[in-house]
This record gives C-alpha cells, structure tokens and sequence, in this order.
C-alpha cells in the first residue's frame, strides 16, 4: 500500500544530499532512453538500497505512463516525493536531469564553433548490449510482483500484443485497468462499476483534450524569448510513453512549418539526445542553444521540463491514496501489468538493433550474468561497454 512521504517507513530513509547523489548518477550514467533509466532506478532504488519497495515502484511507474511528459524524469520526480516530500520531489527532478542538460549545452556550443557534432558510434555500440541486460533484469524483477495470478499474465499478453502492432501506451494502460476491473467486479465490488467507468471515461476525455491544440498554436513565425518558452512548454505538457515521439512534433513545427531549423540541425540535435545519458527530452537543450544561444537553452529545457514538475506535484498526493480504495487497487494492478508489457514491447526494439552481432550478443549475455549472479552495480558495466566500444572491440 502507498503511504504518505511523512509516514513513509524504511530502514535507511534517504537525506536529501543521499537522494541528489544518487540521481545525479543515474543522470549521468544512464544511456539508452527511458527504459533503461526505470530500470536503473529499479535496480540501484529497489533492489540495492531499498528506498521503496516493488510494488510501490510498480505503482509510481503506471502512474507516470498515465500524465503527459517524460516517463523517466517523472519517476525521479515522484520517487523523490515517495522517500523525501515536497524538498525531495524537485531534488530528484533537477539532480536526474542537470548532467544531460549540462552535457547537451556544452556540445550545442561546440556543435556551433565546429559545425558537427562528436561522433559515439562506437561507444554507443558498447553501452547498447550492457543496458539491453539492465533492462532484462528489471522486467525479470518486476514481473515477479505484478504477475499475481493467471488473469494477470493474460492481461500482460494482451497488452504486449496490442502494443507491438498499434504502438500507443496511454490507450492501453486505461484499457488494461478497466478490462481487470471489469472482471473482478462482480465479485469485488458489485454496484460500482458505472462510477468507475465514468472516472476512465474522463481521464480518456483528458488525455485527448490537448491534441486539439496544436504545439505550434504558440509559436511565433521568428524564434523569440517567449516563443521558445512557450512552444517548448507546449510540447512538455502533450506528449506521452516515450522521448522519441518528440521528434514529430519538432518535424512538424520547427522544420516543416516555421523553418526555424534545418533538417541536418533536427537529425544533430536527436544524435546529440540519443548518445548522451539521462533524459532524451534535453535535445530541447540543443535546439534551444540553436535557436538563441544559451538563454534559448536555458528556456528551451526549463518549457519542457517544467510540465513534470507540476504533473507530479498535482498527482502524487492523490497517488499515495489509491491503494487504499479496492476499485483503484483494481485499476493499479492492470495498469501495472501493461506498463510492464510496455517495458517489454520497447525492450523488442532495443534487441534488434543491438543482438545483431557476436560481440554484442556475448556482452549482453555477460552482462546479465553479471547483473544476475553476482549483483554488479550497472554503473561499472555502462563504462565498461562503453570502454569496449571505444576501444572498437565490437
């Protein structure tokens, strides 16, 4: 069950200097997109330091797939809530994200004196196969809590399948917490499911409300102060599931529509977002270097970033309260189930661009071994793969 920060009871609960150590680390060191990142903070929150327990973390992670914003940055938030209040939730926040954003900005100024970008090829092709094993092991972890019984494993499937071929996650998470609800209902809770569905009904009706308003409705036709702030803020507040789907939007807008980028800038500015660890959203950091220097990469990632902030802070305290209602418990167990059917589906991907090879192949399976037997930290395999690749052993 969730409890209040206040009564949260553990046997080293974290100082706020513990927690902003910590997340800057695993914003330093965390490659390979959002997945990675939850399952670094699985593995080193969960299983390493106990801060919070699986279920608890299973919890928080089908509530970040359910607001708008990046999945990762909003776990770090909603986990320095969890284990510090109010003081933790913005130390978690800006410590995850500060090494990316001070990583991003400092290759956009060099990007422009050198008009190109450092190339990771190979190193990424190192760090690819470690983080792909991080990842393998978190699932493993995790599904040992939220696959409870058979309906679940069931649910679990269904949802993999539906992501794997129409590639939405919202839908499915609210699909997948009404479709357990709708089963056990009878037993559990005769009388209440119309009150329940009208709940999921509005929160559907909230999640659709902001693709009426197009990103770009905030844009003006020159990039200015206000413009970058607010389109970028703009955007923080629409977008779910994973990073990536950034680029469309910035496709769309500041390629296609407003000219404000080039392509070659837009593919530069992804690389950069890719091959640096922590947050993918802080390709708004490059792009707003572009667009105005460092006040414009300053204003680029404070819009982007600033939608998680507020997110969390207005859901988290009614977060920490649904386990304690039985439909709400209902809802969270099939929601968690898919977000960890998700977790699968992105995993997929991942694996096909990185078990292509022998050398990727066998440092995946080290990895894990490592990870499995013998409870390596993932810190050490990340810079070890990433030595590898740069050594061009892969």
């Amino acid at each position: 069950m969730l409890s209040d920060p206040e009564s949260l009871k553990l046997n080293h609960p974290p100082s706020l200097k513990d927690l902003a150590k910590v997340f800057l680390k695993l914003g330093a060191t965390s490659f390979g997109g959002p997945a990675v990142h939850i399952a670094m903070m699985e593995e080193d929150l969960v299983r390493r330091r106990s801060w919070i327990s699986k279920e608890e973390f299973l919890d928080l992670l089908g509530a970040t797939q359910l607001i708008p914003g990046p999945n990762s940055t909003e776990m770090a938030i909603h986990i320095g809530y969890k284990t510090a209040g109010w003081l933790g939730l913005f130390v978690a926040g800006i410590c995850f994200i500060l090494p990316a954003f001070l990583i991003v900005w400092l290759m956009a100024f060099l990007y422009v004196r050198l008009g190109d970008v450092p190339k990771f090829h190979d190193v990424f092709l190192g760090i690819k196969p470690v983080v792909l094993a991080v990842v393998v092991q978190a699932m493993s972890s995790l599904s040992k809590t939220a696959l409870k019984d058979r309906l679940l494993w069931l649910l679990g499937g269904l949802s993999l399948a539906l992501y794997l071929v129409f590639k939405q996650d919202v839908q499915i998470l609210l699909l997948a917490g009404l479709f357990n609800l709708c089963l056990r209902s009878e037993e559990s809770f005769p009388g209440k499911r119309n009150g329940v569905l009208s709940l999921l009904g509005v929160a559907l009706l909230l999640y659709l409300v902001p693709w009426f308003l197009p990103a770009s409705s905030v844009v003006p036709e020159v990039p200015t102060s206000s413009g970058i702030l607010g389109y970028f803020s703009k955007v923080g507040s629409m977008l779910f599931g994973s990073g990536y789907v950034l680029l469309s939007f910035l496709q769309n807008d500041l390629v296609d529509r407003f000219h404000w980028l080039t392509q070659q800038q837009l593919f530069d500015a992804v690389a950069v977002g890719q091959f640096t660890p922590g947050p993918v959203f802080t390709t708004a950091t490059f792009i707003g270097f572009l667009l105005a220097g460092h006040k414009g990469a300053l204003l680029a990632t404070i819009g982007i970033f600033l939608p998680a902030f507020v997110f969390v802070a207005l859901s988290a305290p009614f977060l920490s309260r649904l386990r304690r209602s039985k439909v709400a418990s209902i809802v969270l167990d099939g929601i968690n189930v898919a977000s960890l059917s998700l977790l699968v589906g992105v995993s997929f991907s991942m694996a096909s661009g990185t078990l292509g090879t022998l050398s990727g192949g066998i440092l995946f399976l080290v990895s894990l071994f490592a990870l499995v037997r013998y409870k390596v930290n993932s810190f050490w395999l990340v810079l070890a793969g990433a030595f590898l690749g740069y050594l061009g052993v892969l």
